[in-house]
């Protein structure tokens, strides 16, 4: 209560964690016509007649749209665009902080996938890239998908793909310290809302070929799915056809994947698994298990969603770092293979993997350069690459 209490008085005096700073030294007549009317036309002339220029001229080529329509707000769920507000400047910052990446907050007042694409399409000529943020399943499928369809920017709704780049670069990691094989994984999902579905297809290109997913009412199957994305996910996953629900599914599994509900899994649930198994429970603020109670069950690599354990599944470690290297090519898009890229960069990045260290920590200087890097080879790879920015 007294940190809830801290927090709202901080937010009052703060006023926004936010603010437009300008670049231009406006000390005189002269600044003046040069940065505004009259010098100012000659920039807009060139635009018009070289759109991509625009990227040299303008703060777009570092410039991100934080959107959100606040119906699936981290731990609050629906509260609406106003009251997301708060949330959205506080990723804003985690862009500059941690990437350089200045980013702007953009609540809109609508659930109607359509009005959100054709206002998310209309401002896009504004910025060089679009992060998602705290959209609703199966809508935010949907809107990523059309977005990335009729926009010439890097769309990327971080609730998927920023969970799915981290938890895989702990796969990675903790996979190398058990001697596992990604490939022979047998790995459980207990929850089917967008995070999970996006870690569960990311581990799918990582090489991961038995996954069963579950939500409240057991192993998904495709007649259980209504939404095309889900059914299609769950076409692919379940190959040794097991029947029932995540008790059921735990057993003999190697990895567990929480993103859920509070205190889903006992003791007894991860002693069914293989030996050593791998547990991610990343439930907020109250994992699936106790990190703790994990280790004494038997767990042998244990990651959470919170900053007070250690192995925290953290989506700022990747979404700075991520973006930073697609604007410094102007990449078009955020592809398959960019991801990955990110999350071995991550990897790669954490150094000497023990038990208590398997991914870095948010603060380690260099860790959003080395992401962007590895980013931004992978994006002139894949053909999406438009230009190296100034």
């Amino acid at each position: 209560m007294t940190e809830s209490k801290n927090a709202l008085e901080k937010h009052y005096e703060w006023k926004g964690k936010i603010e437009v700073v300008s670049r231009v030294k406006l000390d005189g007549r002269e600044s003046l016509s040069l940065a505004y009317t009259p010098g100012v036309a000659d920039a807009c002339k060139q635009i018009e007649k070289d759109p991509e220029s625009g990227f040299d001229l303008t703060r777009r080529w570092n410039m991100v749209a934080v959107i959100t329509d606040g119906t699936a707000v981290l731990g609050l769920g629906d509260i609406g665009p106003r009251a997301s507000m708060p949330v959205m400047e506080g990723k804003c910052a985690l862009f500059k902080e941690f990437g350089g990446v200045d980013a702007f907050p953009i609540c809109i007042d609508s659930k109607d996938p359509d009005e959100i694409v054709r206002t998310v399409k209309l401002i896009s000529y504004s910025f060089g890239g679009v992060n998602l943020e705290d959209i609703s399943a199966p809508r935010c499928f949907e809107i990523e998908k059309r977005l990335r369809e009729c926009c010439d920017i890097p769309i990327f709704h971080d609730d998927q793909h920023g969970t799915a780049v981290v938890a895989g670069a702990a796969l990675i990691n903790a996979c190398k310290l058990t001697g596992r094989k990604l490939s022979k994984l047998k790995a459980v999902f207990s929850g089917a809302g967008a995070a999970a579905c996006a870690v569960a297809e990311f581990f799918e290109g990582l090489g991961v070929a038995d996954i069963i997913i579950c939500n409240s009412k057991g192993i998904i199957t495709e007649d259980g799915m209504k939404d095309e994305h889900r059914k299609a996910l769950a076409a692919r996953t379940n190959p040794r056809g097991i029947k029932g629900g995540l008790k059921d599914a735990l057993v003999g599994a190697d990895v567990f994947i929480g993103l859920s509900v509070a205190n889903l899994v006992t003791k007894e649930d991860i002693k069914t698994m293989a030996k050593a198994p791998i547990v991610f429970a990343m439930a907020n603020p109250v994992p699936e298990i106790a990190p703790e109670d994990a280790l004494e069950a038997g767990a042998s690599v244990v990651g959470t969603g919170r900053s007070d354990y250690y192995n925290q599944i953290n989506n700022v470690l990747a979404f700075p770092g991520i973006f930073k290297g697609a604007l410094s090519v102007r990449a078009t898009d955020i592809t398959p293979a960019m991801k990955r890229a990110a999350a071995q960069a991550i990897a790669d990045f954490t150094g000497d993997i023990t038990k208590e260290r398997i991914i870095p920590g948010a603060f380690e200087q260099g860790l959003g350069e080395a992401v962007a890097k590895a980013v931004a080879e992978a994006a002139i790879e894949d053909g999406v690459a438009k230009a190296v920015t100034k």
